[in-house]
């Protein structure tokens, strides 16, 4: 039988700013010390009461209006009701009939809505100690309350999405998103961004059971989960058996979802309006209008396709990385449009330069002018291939200047003919049989002795040229 699988998202990225979701404590990921970011509010001390984040309402809407979507007038937060250690009140702030972002599309799949609440805290689940008589029968927990109320935007989208692989690709889109608006880092890796999966499989046209799988924290774990998920419940189908609505995780070890709990609803959570904040009318604040949105990356790329005319896995790689998008443009612009040559610039950057840097710490750069000039070098054939990617390299660990370079270690090729003809000639005379080939017709012929010249002169000279003298002398005795 055929099995059509149905998958939504969920994404909750954490947002930049100053200050948490609902109180003055500092918000910052990057924070060790457990415990250091509290205050009475986000600790939910009694008598407290929060105050709404301006900045994080505002990076919600611009994510609203970035994708087409309908931005609310109205709009309010409620109260998620739900007991567990990380959230200090007994529930979490959210939104649920009013979400502030409706709609909209991204990367091809539709989203349902864009909303804002408060972070929990991090649990830490710690092994007993034989040597502690505290916690020698077992195991123990921590919970850091740093995180607890950040602010936390999720995005739900439509259950449209097919298969993994396009799931991946739309997360990756949101993270870029996400950073050129300047509204989260996205990095999954320091829980900044976490995806989570409704999958369901069925052979007709009709729902399967959902499953949700929860807090996959890379893009690789993504795909293996829900690829895992898809074959998990066809064979519970399979046997015969019913696939239980529950929410799963993902064990990175057996490279498997497991069952966590039975899957609540929204009835299970009481949703009720917050009656400690208020409502919020977005035409009445002026801060909230005529927000200014910056180049987006579906504009982006499809400038550089216009403008420059680079592959598309260079337009993707100068998108990913944006210091190296702006080395690239900076470059582009010295070369004054000249398109042959910002194509062999945007080569030697996204491999050459890309590829002498280290593991860790990002690209290193090389001055703009020092790298303009030698990729005209490059491109008007005063030094090879070979001799650019040995100059770039010095240019990115000692500097310098690239013509100097050239000159100093001798790299630059010959391209008199005076000084390339009497090598040509004595090749050819040191193999007439091949000569006598090319002028039978066999191209391969001339490759021949132009590598043959090549190494007669260490490579010092230029190709192009050599190829020429060679045809015209082979044309001429």
């Amino acid at each position: 039988m055929e099995y059509k699988a149905t998958i939504g998202l969920e994404v909750h990225a954490e947002l930049k700013t100053l200050t948490k979701m609902f109180c003055n404590s500092k918000n910052d990921p990057e924070e060790k010390r457990p415990n250091v970011n509290i205050c009475p509010v986000c600790m939910a001390h009694p008598g407290t009461l929060p105050v709404i984040n301006k900045e994080a309402v505002k990076h919600v809407l611009k994510v609203g209006k970035a994708i087409g979507a309908t931005i609310a007038d109205f709009t309010e937060f409620d109260r998620k009701n739900y007991f567990y250690p990380d959230i200090p009140k007994g529930y979490q702030i959210s939104q649920y009939k009013y979400p502030l972002v409706s709609g909209g599309l991204l990367k091809g799949v539709a989203i349902t809505r864009v909303h804002l609440e408060e972070d929990t805290a991090r649990s830490t689940h710690e092994k007993g100690d034989p040597a502690s008589p505290e916690t020698s029968q077992g195991g123990y927990s921590l919970v850091d309350f740093n995180r607890a109320g950040m602010p936390l935007m999720e995005l739900v989208t439509e259950p449209v999405v097919k298969d993994a692989e396009q799931a991946v690709a739309f997360a990756k889109e949101l993270q870029l998103l996400l950073r050129f608006l300047g509204a989260s880092d996205a990095n999954m890796e320091k829980g900044e961004m976490r995806v989570e999966a409704n999958v369901s499989v069925s052979t007709t046209d009709t729902f399967g059971t959902k499953v949700e799988v929860k807090n996959l924290n890379s893009f690789r774990v993504v795909e293996r989960a829900i690829n895992y998920e898809i074959e998990r419940q066809i064979t519970v189908i399979e046997k015969g058996e019913r696939v239980l609505q529950e929410t799963r995780g993902w064990d990175e070890k057996k490279q498997a979802t497991f069952s966590q709990r039975l899957k609540e609803t929204s009835e299970d959570y009481r949703y009720f309006p917050d009656p400690d904040l208020p409502k919020l009318k977005i035409s009445e604040i002026e801060e909230f209008q005529n927000m200014e949105l910056p180049e987006l990356p579906w504009e982006k790329r499809e400038r550089y396709k216009k403008e420059y005319g680079i592959k598309d896995e260079d337009i993707e790689s100068f998108i990913v990385d944006r210091e190296l998008g702006a080395f690239f443009e900076r470059v582009a612009s010295a070369l004054s449009g000249d398109k042959k040559a910002i194509a062999l610039a945007s080569n030697y950057i996204t491999s050459d330069l890309v590829g002498l840097s280290p593991s860790a710490g990002g690209v290193r750069l090389p001055q703009i002018e020092d790298f303009v000039e030698l990729m005209k070098m490059t491109g008007a054939g005063e030094i090879s291939s070979r001799g650019a990617k040995d100059i770039l390299k010095i240019l990115v660990t000692e500097g310098g200047n690239s013509r100097a370079i050239a000159q100093q270690r001798g790299l630059f090729q010959k391209s008199d003919e005076g000084e390339l003809a009497a090598t040509v000639l004595r090749i050819i005379s040191e193999n007439e049989q091949v000569a006598a080939d090319y002028r039978a017709g066999k191209e391969a012929a001339l490759q021949y002795l132009v590598g043959q010249g090549m190494r007669a002169t260490s490579g010092a000279a230029n190709p192009a040229a050599l190829k020429k003298i060679f045809e015209e002398k082979l044309k001429n005795l």
